[in-house]
């Protein structure tokens, strides 16, 4: 029979609903804590590479020579080689507003078209509003574009566009640098295409990535963009 002198039985029920208790909050509160953690650290690595990103068709343009600390990190050095097998490094362009561009010569519709869009767009400028804008071309797919390959097929949309090309292991760095998206599908041998992403990248003369553009501008409005970006750089 239970002993209920001087209250000892509900004192050891209320010890062990206590320690229960204790138990089970604790049991809640240490898995939560660690989940809150682990969100916490997910949306801190999420916010530190956002802002490496640069919205589409945002300025962020201070002027030529202007330090700004809030710069991403889009772009960076690179080693790679032009249509007559000569080195070309960022220093080779500097000094030069830079309009960018990732392709591949093979690509069957989206490539051709933004090649023409580029070489419109540097005649805007330049007819129009004697603006010289050095566009380049750098191919995601060097094991078939070779230099002569690539002066071929640019050749066929402006003389001013500068190819360039260079081991896979430079163009990956290069592409990793500028945010490129790339990889080959419906691979067999030779023949493949490779899906990429399909933005221009407008350059300041310090070689710093001042703004990019998607696939919906057209040649006038990729030229009214870069003329905008010039024009506030040089106030």
């Amino acid at each position: 029979m239970p002993d209920f002198k001087d209250g000892r039985l509900t004192r050891n029920i209320l010890e062990e609903e206590e320690s229960l208790s204790s138990q089970s909050w604790r049991s809640y509160i240490i898995p939560t804590a660690a989940v809150i953690v682990l969100i916490g650290a997910g949306a801190f690595i999420h916010y530190n590479d956002e802002k490496r990103a640069i919205p589409k068709g945002s300025e962020r343009s201070t002027g030529i020579g202007k330090a700004d600390t809030n710069k991403p990190a889009i772009g960076g050095p690179f080693k790679l080689y032009d249509t007559e097998n000569r080195l070309v490094t960022e220093s080779n362009l500097r000094g030069n507003w830079i309009l960018l561009y990732f392709g591949y010569t093979s690509s069957p519709d989206i490539g051709p078209a933004e090649v023409d869009k580029m070489a419109k767009a540097i005649d805007i400028l330049e007819s129009q509003h004697n603006i010289k804008v050095k566009p380049v071309y750098i191919t995601i797919d060097p094991q078939r574009d070779s230099p002569d390959q690539l002066q071929a097929y640019l050749s066929e949309f402006d003389s001013r566009i500068i190819g360039l090309t260079g081991p896979i292991s430079s163009v990956r760095q290069i592409a990793q640098e500028y945010r490129v998206f790339f990889k080959k599908v419906d691979e067999e041998g030779q023949d493949y295409l490779v899906e990429c992403s399909h933005n221009m990248y407008l350059l300041d003369p310090n070689m710093d990535t001042v703004r990019w553009f998607g696939a919906e501008y057209d040649a006038s409005q990729l030229a009214d963009g870069i003329l905008y970006e010039v024009k506030k750089a040089t106030r």
